[in-house]
């Protein structure tokens, strides 16, 4: 089919279709598709919100002729067969992180605003899901028409239910399936991403001094994001502790005090963007000694891990050329048991390992007078940028765009990483400046503009018909 021809009849898809596209995407926005293990269930392993939100996506897959398939709740697919069984795969994912507090809209709802989409969700990852999905059905309407040929591979859509959560979806599905030839994931940022960093991520418990100040201290809605939210209760007279920017107080009961901080969410593969309100607090109660000797030596190892987030507070600092630096941050913070419990999630490059992050993390903390405790390991994820189908992928973003972009590395995780041969693949654009009302994904009224996922919708189109061009 012409080149030209496909441009325009994207463009009529574009035109006829889009309400369309909108309305499913709010359709899934509206389900608070969170993980809630402690009501998991036979086909519904990660709880009823990602439970319904994937049967959301394969009933909506299954009304376009896709043919679906749900496995048992881990995961579910959808096929457009072609001539051979051998695949090209799409996977995004369909379960979100809570909303969080400081939203202005309706989180589980689709706001229209200027251009823009808000809610939770529509750019991590519902919204790109659908948008994908769609640029399949784009060709498969071509095909049922009689104007494109049957495609030489199966398409399988893949819709994830635990992509936030440490995607058991994806391992559950490549225990019982085999890898696609190449997968895209429409869930991180344009031109298209060949690597990303590893993955590691700790967990530091301090005792709560029973001597000490502090009663209460908590932050963040997510590990894996700087927390814009945070707040104390501390025992202190309120008339004496003086005020600050992004922090306010008030009495908690005779003799406490609550100091809640507002910061500035941002992902943790960029963290540099963000304001750490657990920073805010910690900053605070050190300046006005807030805080007694055992509490003042976790609060400094606070410090160091927060304020710098290229990760030389805890000894790890490093870079290479592939990745760049390092980066650390601590997302959450909790009073658990009787305990301080910090999280710390380090995207690394492959200039440092898993096990030289847990040798020094364990010594600084310790040094602090607590304890840690290692979770998750991955090691960096790298293709080859001159490979065929990242140069097809490329090839695609910039003749949609009439760029000349060149693909990049980044920090953030994503599905790609799980699979053999593989890719993230927009629709992001970070370098475009987005109204200040606007959020980031994981952060309060999430928003992306209708424009970008247009653009996208054309790239994706572009894409499957490059990829159906390639020898696998």
């Amino acid at each position: 089919m012409e080149a030209s021809l496909v441009a325009s009849k994207i463009d009529e898809y574009l035109a006829c279709h889009w309400e369309d596209i909108v309305a499913d995407i709010d359709t899934l926005v509206r389900i608070p598709s969170i993980e809630d293990l402690s009501q998991a269930a036979e086909n519904a392993p990660f709880g009823p919100g990602p439970r319904e939100s994937l049967s959301a996506a394969l009933a909506m897959a299954d009304a376009m002729g896709f043919d679906t398939y749900d496995a048992k709740g881990y995961i579910g697919y959808a096929d457009l067969p072609g001539e051979s069984e051998g695949q090209i795969g799409i996977i995004g994912h369909t379960d979100v992180v809570p909303a969080g507090p400081g939203w202005t809209v309706e989180p589980y709802q689709v706001t229209r605003k200027d251009g823009y989409l808000l809610g939770r969700g529509v750019i991590d990852d519902k919204g790109p899901s659908v948008v994908a999905l769609h640029a399949l059905k784009f060709w498969k309407d071509l095909q049922d028409d009689g104007l494109a040929p049957r495609f030489p591979y199966t398409v399988r859509f893949l819709f994830g239910a635990n992509e936030e959560n440490g995607m058991a979806d994806v391992a559950y599905y490549r225990e019982h399936y085999a890898d696609p030839l190449f997968l895209f994931t429409p869930d991180a940022e344009f031109p298209v991403c060949y690597g990303e960093k590893g993955l590691y991520d700790g967990f530091v418990s301090m005792p709560c001094s029973e001597t000490g100040r502090i009663v209460k201290l908590e932050g963040g809605v997510a590990s894996n994001a700087v927390p814009g939210e945070a707040y104390a209760i501390v025992r202190a007279d309120a008339s004496k502790l003086p005020a600050a920017a992004s922090l306010t107080m008030e009495e908690a009961g005779e003799g406490l005090v609550r100091i809640d901080a507002s910061g500035k969410s941002a992902h943790a593969s960029t963290p540099e963007s963000g304001v750490s309100a657990i920073g805010l607090i910690v900053d605070y109660l050190l300046a006005h000694d807030v805080c007694d000797d055992t509490e003042r030596a976790f609060l400094q190892f606070e410090q160091r891990l927060i304020a710098h987030t290229d990760g030389s507070g805890l000894g790890v600092a490093c870079e290479d050329e592939h990745f760049g630096a390092l980066t650390a941050v601590g997302g959450t913070i909790r009073t658990e048991e009787g305990c301080f419990v910090q999280s710390i999630d380090i995207r690394f490059p492959t200039s440092i390992s898993a096990a030289q992050l847990t040798e020094r993390i364990r010594l600084a903390v310790e040094e602090a007078g607590a304890t840690y405790r290692e979770g998750r390991q991955e090691e960096p994820f790298l293709m080859d940028p001159n490979s065929p189908v990242i140069q097809a992928l490329l090839s695609a973003y910039n003749e949609a765009t009439g760029e000349q972009a060149e693909a990049f590395t980044m920090g953030g995780g994503t599905y790609a990483r799980h699979f053999s041969n593989a890719a993230s693949f927009g629709p992001e654009k970070s370098w475009e400046e987005v109204p200040a009302w606007v959020g980031s994904m994981h952060g309060p009224d999430e928003g992306v503009s209708e424009q970008l996922l247009k653009d996208a919708f054309r790239i994706y189109a572009l894409t499957l018909g490059k990829l159906m061009e390639l020898s696998f």
